[in-house]
């Protein structure tokens, strides 16, 4: 498939494209949540549907590239199990998402910490997992001042989110008076 052989850019086309998708991802889950009408189980209701995306478009999309790029149906022990792994923990923090929609957090400071945190952790995992060349020590200041910043700017946006504007007020109903209707003239 393509991306495996490019070269040049690409790459961040994809990792926009990926920020696109995860930046809606919040809003339209919340909407979701809510649109099932059910206060209990709606969020729930929606991670089923989450789960049916997830189906198509992690299970029916890849086979139909595997087909056609002719790819072999091995799989090492490894891969599958850490690719597993990789799909459930996905799988969690999506139902986190909804957890915590469902715990009253908006979708502006549910996911404002997800998307600034979650780096973090990618980071500092990468890390023990895949140790830089020569040592921690050999990390720049930079890269740990990105960190404190992102850290920062979850603090930042969750503290002074803007406040929902609310349920439209319903529109004043006017007072009509029946007048009574003239008598006829009489004539």
């Amino acid at each position: 498939m393509a991306g495996d052989t490019e070269t040049g850019m690409a790459w961040l086309a994809y990792a926009l494209m990926t920020v696109v998708a995860w930046g809606l991802y919040g809003v339209f889950l919340h909407t979701g949540a809510t649109g099932m009408g059910d206060p209990q189980n709606g969020r729930y209701k929606a991670f089923l549907f989450v789960g049916i995306a997830y189906f198509i478009t992690a299970v029916v999309a890849p086979l139909a590239v595997l087909k056609f790029n002719g790819a072999t149906w091995d799989f090492t022990a490894k891969g599958a199990t850490w690719s597993l792994i990789a799909g459930t923990v996905g799988a969690a923090g999506a139902f986190g998402v909804l957890l915590a929609f469902g715990a009253k957090g908006s979708p502006t400071v549910v996911m404002s910490i997800i998307f600034a945190g979650a780096p973090i952790v990618n980071a500092v995992t990468a890390m023990i997992v895949h140790p830089p060349k020569g040592g921690i020590a050999a990390v720049r200041w930079p890269f740990f001042l990105g960190i404190l910043l992102a850290a920062l700017g979850g603090f930042l946006v969750t503290k002074f989110k803007p406040d929902p504007a609310g349920p439209p007020k319903p529109a004043a109903v006017q007072s009509v008076q029946a007048r009574p209707a003239p008598s006829p003239e009489k004539g």
